[in-house]
């Protein structure tokens, strides 16, 4: 694994994600009970989607750029497959928060998720920096 998988299930996160954008809109403008969805904007279950969906693109989008520089730069780095194995469980960070939310899943997905991409980027960042020279 080089990257290829980063790239299509960031992907495929990414538009999940851009779908939940439309369920929360219709929660917010349509549906019935929209007015006490909009008063709790900033706590409970509608800060906790919200987050969810912000992160869900974030580290969808992560995972498309990580993917894309482990193709291009794989002969020159070191651990590409657990950089990319890390990016991806990054993706659980988001969907924690949803399982969380409508499943009232533990937080410890949320944890493993955040350390995974945290540790994904700054490795990826830390071996760009010994990176002899960019061709």
């Amino acid at each position: 694994m080089n990257g290829k998988y980063n790239i299509s299930i960031g992907f495929l996160t990414m538009g999940l994600f851009m779908a939940y954008g439309f369920l929360l809109i219709y929660l917010r403008d349509f549906a019935e009970g929209k007015d006490a969805w909009v008063d709790s904007y900033s706590f409970g279950k509608h800060f906790e989607t919200r987050l969810a969906h912000v992160h869900g693109n974030l580290f969808a989008f992560l995972n498309i750029v990580i993917g894309y520089l482990l193709v291009q730069f794989s002969d020159r780095l070191k651990n590409v497959k657990v950089i990319s194995w890390l990016a991806m469980i990054g993706l659980l960070m988001p969907l924690g928060i949803l399982a969380e939310v409508y499943l009232s899943a533990p937080p410890i997905f949320v944890l493993i998720g955040a350390i995974s991409i945290t540790t994904s980027v700054i490795w990826l960042g830390i071996s760009f920096f010994k990176l002899k020279q960019l061709k």
